[in-house]
């Protein structure tokens, strides 16, 4: 069904609904041209064809009251002519397409053209290869046998782009299924209220049919579209299908039109369902679209992914600090497309990409000259007709060498790493209670430096229960027995507490024997209902004498009234208006108060005061939320004003004030501990009384007493941020904020304007990253504006949760913790692959250049090194992304924005090991031979066997690399590397399974991996040399960070704590970030060129004999001088600074080398 088309899906509905229309008094067509019309016309419309409402409620065979009979063959009957509510999706694509995406990689298309060119030349024999006189290296050691056998490297290195192209393509394919997987776990996550046989239950959107009775109510995203049958203050948010930002107010006589995807505001009601799926008002506009935005979505987050570095040079990355670029980021409809480490790890892959173009292109260049030279110039051979191919043939040996050197040196496996990374996050965090709606949020999480939690139902468990009352001048410290209050007394409480809240609100009895009973609806109400239950009366009865169409007018509770009041028509004609609230607010509107006898007396503001000190304060004081329960009569002529709100919420009698208390959950205590501990502020916002806030943040342990902290009222907040003239400053906010950690009665644009003061602020050397939990639909803005917002999953409006990256199922705290982790996992896991990638990219590509350079062949092979490359990025990526969190990253401070993604430890772990192996590898290739008593394999022929001595290079090479592999799951200098290491079974898999295939290709590759078997013996020791990497993985260790002076190269881009402070501090006033991305790039740059200039310094030091030494010593020179340049922003400044500082620290011959190469 998901996969058809939306044509398709549309059609076969016409053609259903054309034979079937009959059956019901309207068909889909009319119902779908009427909810086109809006307000009054709409009214006409159903005056002239149906009468009213309740008409169109018969036809559509459905009672206003008890709704559907919810028999299955009704609804399925309904389904089939009606349409089903739900919008298919896109297509999603197939596998062959992602194979195709994945080969327009330009790497693989060159190797692919490379290949082809080897393949064919090997198929053609020249008459003239038999003419000794071509090329020098083709001596006699090729025997028949082997010329045929010129076809394989070809062939292989098509196979190993093949095993590439459909790797790729299966990680972008689990990758979309996990999504779409998230997609529709969100879908069947989300829950309508409707009426069927009487009952009142909740379903599955998709579930919903035509002729439902859906109950609406605040906070809503209404999932068809329908007509307004009763209810109460109905206002709607139809922004989204409108663009109107003015609530509409829905009424059954004015505007009776509700449609799918608009957000209810104030209010409740019911509606019968008229038109659902891809007939409702959004799935028509979803349909002309072709299909869902969120596709699209996926598919932009998709493109980025995979064609990183394309995107980044197309693109200039929004930089990753700053607010502006953030707000337009985020005003941009698909909110936060670019994470902060995605925008890192492009840029990287970048740089690195054109470093190893360089290199290659120089690689080629040096190969064909020293090649033609050597031929034409120093033997001086004549260029013969019949020998063209031959020559063709070593042209194209060289251009394939440089290209490995290419694939080798790009690491196309970052993106592929963060993919993995979040995936697998998102998927772990979902066990723990987290649904991921965007995908980088997880990953900003682990940068939080603050969270801004709500009270109710995140730190305490929104299960309310009355606990003291102050009732006829008593007040009771637990339940009052109800023999001690007056019966009329009771009976207006009773009556005030049933009738005066939403008919939604219950208490059901326990599902489990022993449990406590289950509270449904809002859940203060909940408190209430229970208190009159555990006063043995009951509301039931109460509700079924005035039901919920009976009561006269209801005036919501909402978040600028805080108070909620209903009007009911007595017998007599007069009204009675009950209303409840926060006690400090409806006092103040209370000038009577019922006494011991339930006689009214005289409540004077005097008389106010003294109970707010003696009862009120002291409630909030426990911890618990006061309420007060008041109620007002009205004469039935002149009829009351009932517009006039100020007039109406006057004069009330105080009947009485309860204390409700909401227990702070077990766990949230230790919980906020973990989050100090890792240096995340917690800070409470909330909606009430500055004591019961305060009370709660000391038992949770937000504040501890003796701290120097500060809790504010809403009121005092919006004083003290305010200037003169009612503006809000930002300087004002910075001297608040840092010591705020509780805000009592806010409202929702006060936890807006603290949000959005906090990221605003530039008055710590680290821009907040800040974390927002809301529920209310309210909190829609300041979810938005976070970082990440968090939305209760249980507790919170679908309004909410739109606006949310991140919806906890169990509305719990401790949740939010294991989502830092998970962050502070992702970027950890990310580092400790680019650790490892890096220090293969650097060797892999200095062994080929330097060995192509000096023995005119590659040491690794083309197809040897795709395996390599295979294994580093895709293996790798991984082995290292998936390893499971630890309590231990929650004792660190987090990272904040800035911080590099290569720290100086990782620098120093990346030279180390790569020096380590560069030696091995290098004394294997020229005295290896002589070591293991083989032949050497250094200028052999161009079709010459694999030579046992080149083997056990490539072996001693993937060895050190599995055993680094081990080294890399620490990056933060860490001594112990098999930490936890059975934890994580796809990485014992990964390294156990590439160790076997290793095995494999040395025994049997033979001539397509350029392989001869090994003995045992040389086997023992290419494990030998690998395991080496372990204990000097130690060595490392023990070298002091803080020493590695030089390492600042690294250190420029990165660790912020080795910058001091000021000077950073100048750097972000001074310069905007497109003018430091420029910075950085040159940076590179020049760091690219001098590595070149180390590696030529590398082959001139052993063309002339010279020590080995003098190259190390001139590396640590030339990062001294990139760290020169790195303070410097102009490049005519650097170039010259550059060239100056040449001469003094190199021999003349590299100084003029130097002087070329290091002017742009």
């Amino acid at each position: 069904m998901g996969d058809m088309t939306n044509s398709d899906f549309y059609s076969k509905n016409q053609r259903n609904e054309s034979s079937h229309g009959g059956e019901f008094g309207c068909t889909m067509e009319e119902l779908r041209s009427l909810m086109e019309l809006r307000g009054t016309e709409a009214v006409v419309k159903i005056k002239e064809t149906y009468g009213d409402t309740e008409a169109i409620c018969r036809r559509l065979k459905t009672s206003p009251v008890e709704g559907l009979p919810g028999t299955a063959p009704d609804l399925e009957k309904r389904k089939q002519i009606f349409g089903q509510n739900f919008i298919p999706p896109k297509k999603p694509k197939t596998f062959l397409q992602l194979v195709w995406e994945a080969l327009q990689d330009v790497t693989l298309i060159i190797l692919e053209i490379a290949a082809i060119i080897s393949l064919g030349l090997s198929f053609y024999h020249p008459p003239g290869e038999s003419n000794e006189g071509c090329a020098t290296a083709q001596g006699g050691a090729e025997d028949e046998g082997e010329a045929e056998a010129g076809w394989i490297e070809g062939a292989a290195i098509l196979l190993s782009v093949i095993c590439v192209v459909l790797v790729t393509a299966f990680n972008d394919w689990s990758k979309e299924k996990q999504f779409r997987g998230l997609q529709s776990r969100i879908e069947q996550e989300q829950k309508f209220t409707v009426v069927r046989a009487g009952q009142v239950v909740q379903i599955p959107v998709a579930e919903i049919v035509v002729g439902d009775i859906a109950q609406v109510k605040y906070g809503d995203l209404l999932p068809a579209d329908g007509l307004f049958i009763q209810g109460n203050d109905l206002k709607i948010d139809e922004s989204s299908l409108t663009g109107e930002s003015d609530q509409v107010r829905k009424s059954v006589d004015k505007d009776p039109m509700l449609l799918s995807g608009t957000h209810v505001m104030e209010g409740s009601g019911r509606m019968v369902v008229t038109a659902v799926g891809v007939n409702s008002q959004t799935g028509i506009i979803f349909t002309l679209l072709g299909a869902g935005g969120e596709e699209e979505e996926k598919k932009d987050k998709k493109a980025k992914q995979q064609d990183g570095a394309a995107a980044m040079e197309m693109q200039p990355l929004k930089s990753a600090e700053g607010g502006d670029a953030d707000d337009k980021k985020k005003a941009n409809m698909h909110k936060k497309e670019k994470s902060v480490l995605q925008g890192k790890l492009t840029k990287l892959a970048v740089q690195i990409g054109k470093a190893g173009l360089v290199m290659s292109a120089i690689t080629v260049i040096i190969l064909v000259l020293y090649f033609t030279v050597d031929t034409f110039v120093v033997n001086k051979k004549p260029w013969l007709p019949e020998c063209t191919p031959v020559y063709v043939q070593y042209f194209v040996k060289f251009f394939i060498i440089g290209v490995t050197v290419l694939v080798v040196a790009v690491p196309e496996g970052l993106p592929l790493a963060v993919t993995i990374s979040l995936a697998y996050s998102v998927k772990k965090m979902m066990k723990d209670n987290n649904l991921v709606r965007h995908l980088d949020a997880c990953e900003t999480m682990g940068n939080a430096t603050a969270i801004c939690s709500d009270k109710t139902g995140t730190l305490t468990t929104n299960r309310m229960t009355v606990v003291q009352a102050y009732v006829g001048d008593v007040h009771y410290k637990e339940i009052p027995d109800p023999s001690s209050i007056n019966t009329k007394t009771l009976e207006l409480l009773v009556n005030a507490i049933a009738i005066n809240s939403a008919y939604t609100t219950k208490i059901l009895p326990p599902e489990k024997e022993g449990a406590l009973p289950r509270q449904v609806g809002n859940k203060t109400e909940c408190g209430l209902l229970g208190f009159v239950l555990d006063l043995k009366q009951d509301y039931e009865p109460v509700r079924i004498q005035m039901p919920e169409e009976k009561l006269y007018k209801v005036y919501t509770f909402n978040s600028v009234r805080k108070s909620m009041s209903t009007v009911i028509k007595l017998p007599d004609e007069s009204f009675r208006m009950y209303s409840k609230g926060a006690s400090e607010i409806v006092l103040k509107k209370c000038c009577k108060i019922l006494n011991g006898a339930g006689e009214p007396r005289v409540f004077r503001p005097r008389d106010r005061d003294e109970m707010v000190k003696k009862v009120i304060e002291p409630m909030a004081c426990d911890g618990l939320r006061t309420i007060c329960v008041a109620y007002r009569d009205f004469a039935s002529s002149p009829e009351p004003d009932w517009d006039n709100e100020n007039d109406i919420l006057n004069d009330l009698t105080c009947i009485c004030v309860v204390g409700i208390e909401d227990p702070v959950r077990p766990e949230v205590p230790e919980a906020i501990r973990k989050c100090q501990r890792a240096g995340i502020t917690v800070r409470m916002v909330t909606g009430d009384n500055i004591n019961t806030a305060r009370a709660i943040a000391i038992k949770c342990g937000i504040i501890h007493p003796g701290e120097d902290f500060l809790c504010l009222e809403g009121k005092e907040f919006n004083r003290r941020i305010r200037n003169e003239k009612g503006e809000i400053e930002q300087e004002r906010i910075d001297k608040i904020w840092p010591k705020l950690r509780v805000l009592a009665r806010s409202s929702p644009t006060d936890k807006h304007t603290l949000v959005k003061g906090i990221i605003d602020s530039t008055h710590t050397e680290q821009r907040q990253v800040v974390a927002v939990t809301g529920d209310g639909t309210n909190d829609g803005p300041a979810l938005k504006k976070a970082d990440v917002g968090f939305a209760m999953g249980i507790a919170g409006t679908d309004v909410a949760k739109e606006a949310s990256d991140i919806i906890l199922t169990d509305d719990n705290f401790s949740s939010i913790v294991k989502a830092v982790m998970w962050g502070r996992n992702v970027y950890d896991s990310i580092s400790k692959f680019l650790q490892f990638q890096l220090t293969v990219n650097v060797v892999a590509v200095i062994v080929a250049f330097t060995g192509a350079c000096i023995t005119q062949d590659s040491p690794l092979k083309a197809v040897q090194m795709l395996w390599v490359n295979l294994i580093m990025d895709t293996f790798a990526s991984l082995a290292l992304a998936t390893e499971p969190p630890t309590e231990t990253l929650l004792l660190r401070k987090p990272y904040g924005r800035n911080k590099p993604l290569i720290s100086r430890t990782m620098m120093k772990n990346i030279l180390g090991h790569a020096v380590y192996q560069l030696t091995l590898i290098f004394t294997l290739l020229f005295v290896g031979e002589k070591m293991f008593q083989i032949d050497s394999g250094r200028n052999a022929p161009l079709h010459s066997p694999p030579s046992e001595h080149y083997t056990i290079i490539f072996n001693t090479f993937v060895m050190m690399q599995l055993f680094n592999e081990i080294n890399a799951r620490k990056i933060h200098g860490e001594r112990n590397v098999f930490d936890g290491i059975f934890r994580n079974p796809i990485f014992c898999t990964i390294v156990l399974g590439t160790f076997a295939i290793q095995i494999v290709i040395v025994q049997f590759g033979g001539k397509p991996f350029s392989c001869s078997p090994l003995q045992l013996d040389q086997w023992m020791w290419c494990i030998f040399i690998g395991l080496g990497e372990l204990v000097w993985g130690q060595v490392i260790a023990t070298i002091p960070t803080s020493r590695l002076k030089f390492l600042k190269e690294a250190g420029r881009l990165t660790q912020k704590e080795e910058i001091p402070e000021e000077e950073l501090n100048e750097d972000v006033e001074e310069i905007d970030h497109a003018e430091r991305e420029l910075r950085r790039g040159q940076i590179l740059w020049f760091r690219g060129l001098n590595r070149i200039q180390t590696q030529i310094e590398v082959v001139n030091t052993f063309k002339s004999g010279a020590s080995f030494q003098g190259a190390l010593r001139r590396q640590s020179s030339v990062t001294s001088q990139s760290q020169d340049v790195a303070n410097l922003s102009s490049p005519s400044r650097v170039s010259l600074s550059n060239a100056l500082s040449s001469p003094t620290s190199l021999p003349p011959a590299a100084a003029g080398h130097s002087r070329r190469e290091g002017v742009p």
